[in-house]
């Protein structure tokens, strides 16, 4: 009897990903390099959340900088929402200006470290 884990993954390695699919970051509209795919859940997992979207990592890391998850699970769930924040604008303008293998580490919001 084959246990269910081993099934699915029987089951999966007949599927195989595109190889020429690029990923496009949902932020900033850009390619993403495989070096700086992360994978941001919408919701966060300590919340209930299940579901990921591939970000840049610099992308990824700003939301994480500016919102706590409390914050991401109730307002700020979906792409659309992250981006329409004025912090958020300002810093995709930003980006949009970098090439898209760049990478800098982002600062905590003065907001978060007040908590």
């Amino acid at each position: 009897m084959i246990g269910k884990a081993r099934k699915k993954l029987i089951s999966l390695e007949h599927i195989s990903p595109p190889a020429t699919m690029e990923a496009i970051c949902p932020i900033c509209d850009r390619s993403i390099p495989e070096s700086q795919k992360d994978a941001h859940h919408l919701i966060p997992k300590s919340k209930g959340g299940k579901t990921t979207e591939y970000l840049h990592r610099i992308c990824h890391r700003q939301i994480h900088a500016l919102f706590t998850e409390t914050e991401l699970a109730a307002q700020f769930n979906t792409t659309a929402t992250l981006q329409q924040h004025p912090e958020m604008v300002k810093f995709i303008q930003w980006i949009k200006t970098k090439p898209n293998h760049f990478y800098e580490k982002s600062r905590k919001s003065s907001r978060l470290k007040e908590r």
